[in-house]
């Protein structure tokens, strides 16, 4: 089983899965999310693998989705941008609903949906000096995984969405509950290492049982239906379109973010 966007290694009873797309700060695009389900595919189907780790290659974790549908929002590309978003909102969930236990290593940046994904691992640990954020709303986009909200509460999801910030640091990430640990940038990814060693030791069908039974406490509160119908609010975001954010996209495409944002923040000031 070859692979170009991402990395499949195992170390003993852990599969080590890493994002390898470093110019591109990670960035996941469709053909990473297929490399992905087949790495879990192998990883879950696999009995010597007990515990499951994600990490980035490079200067970052990941940037976040590439996503895609093409440029021109109308109304026959609804069902295209439901299907692109389906598959993000699917690989980030299998890392939630994996039997295996999950542990997410991020440094640097942590951000967008990528954010989404280390959050749904079931432990997270960061690197001093990481970032992270959800910046959506300031390029008109919406949340992929509505999964904020159920894991540090409405008012700091509301905070971090609201504000697309993109420079919550690990310290805060900690205390907001967004990361179970905060280590030095070194020992990062050893730390994900032990501490999914420490779990692979235990009996392998309590640990499966357990998380499952902890996933089943938030199904029963509604997680997913709630999940799926933020989902299809996302749908219409990225399908709406107004003057404000067409001129938003031409400025960006010709002059870069940087310009969009500043004409935007430029705007609001005028108005």
């Amino acid at each position: 089983m070859s692979f170009e966007m991402i990395r499949y290694e195992t170390d003993g009873p852990i599969a080590i899965l890493t994002l390898d797309r470093p110019d591109k700060l990670n960035a996941i695009n469709a053909r990473m999310i297929g490399e992905l389900n087949r790495a879990l595919d192998r990883a879950e189907a696999d009995s010597g693998v007990r515990a499951i780790v994600l990490r980035g290659e490079g200067k970052a974790f990941s940037a976040g989705f590439d996503l895609g549908g093409g440029d021109s929002k109308c109304e026959d590309r609804i069902e295209a941008l439901r299907a692109n978003l389906q598959l993000d909102f699917d690989i980030i969930m299998r890392f939630w609903d994996s039997p295996k236990t999950t542990i997410a290593a991020v440094h640097k940046y942590c951000l967008g949906s990528a954010l989404e994904m280390a959050v749904a691992c079931d432990i997270t640990v960061a690197a001093e000096g990481c970032r992270f954020g959800e910046p959506e709303v300031k390029f008109g986009s919406g949340i992929v995984t509505m999964i904020l909200p159920w894991l540090i509460g409405p008012k700091r999801a509301k905070e971090l969405l609201l504000t697309g910030t993109d420079e919550v640091t690990a310290e805060r990430a900690l205390e907001m509950g967004l990361v179970n640990r905060v280590v030095p940038a070194e020992d990062c990814y050893a730390e994900a290492l032990r501490l999914a060693r420490t779990i692979a030791v235990n009996d392998s069908v309590a640990v499966t049982l357990t998380k499952k039974a902890i996933n089943r406490s938030y199904e029963a509160m509604g997680m997913r239906q709630a999940l799926l119908q933020a989902l299809e609010l996302d749908v219409s975001i990225e399908a709406s379109e107004t003057p404000e954010s067409r001129e938003f996209d031409r400025i960006m495409a010709e002059q870069g973010t940087k310009a969009a944002l500043a004409w935007q923040a430029a705007r609001l000031l005028r108005g």
